[in-house]
């Protein structure tokens, strides 16, 4: 990825837990975007391609261009996948957030590309207004 497009995302991952914790929606984007496909590349073809299906739904949802014929396919398509996942995954991994996306392309298709409507700028500025501040506080404290 270009350098400055997420932070460094192995901080949020805990090898001996097999989590990944404390990641902003930016950074949870960037992984449903572009590593979600290459983490799980060994998984089972059917549960690996609904999972690849959903990184590209979300990939070209964030595009900067959208053509309507593209967004009424992807308005089609996400209810298919959202299918093929709730039969792998078990209920509870996916709560009431798995109804959001099947919104999304419409939403895209009112207020055009999501860059212009997603609040990433403000929560990068916010997050580094934070850590200025709890350092500048650390400092004080010395």
């Amino acid at each position: 990825m270009p350098d400055g497009y997420s932070s460094n995302l192995v901080r949020y991952a805990n090898v001996d837990k097999r989590t990944m914790h404390g990641m902003n929606s930016h950074n949870c984007h960037v992984f449903m975007e572009c590593l979600l496909p290459i983490t799980f590349s060994s998984l089972l073809p059917h549960v690996l391609n609904a999972l690849i299906e959903i990184s590209y739904f979300f990939k070209d949802l964030c595009s900067t261009t959208l053509m309507e014929d593209d967004l009424s396919r992807m308005k089609q398509n996400i209810t298919f996948i959202l299918c093929k996942l709730e039969r792998i995954f078990p209920p509870g991994f996916l709560y009431s957030t798995e109804h959001l996306p099947i919104h999304l392309a419409y939403e895209a298709r009112l207020g055009g590309p999501v860059q212009y409507r997603w609040m990433y700028p403000f929560e990068r500025y916010y997050n580094d207004h934070c850590i200025l501040f709890k350092i500048h506080l650390f400092n004080a404290h010395q």
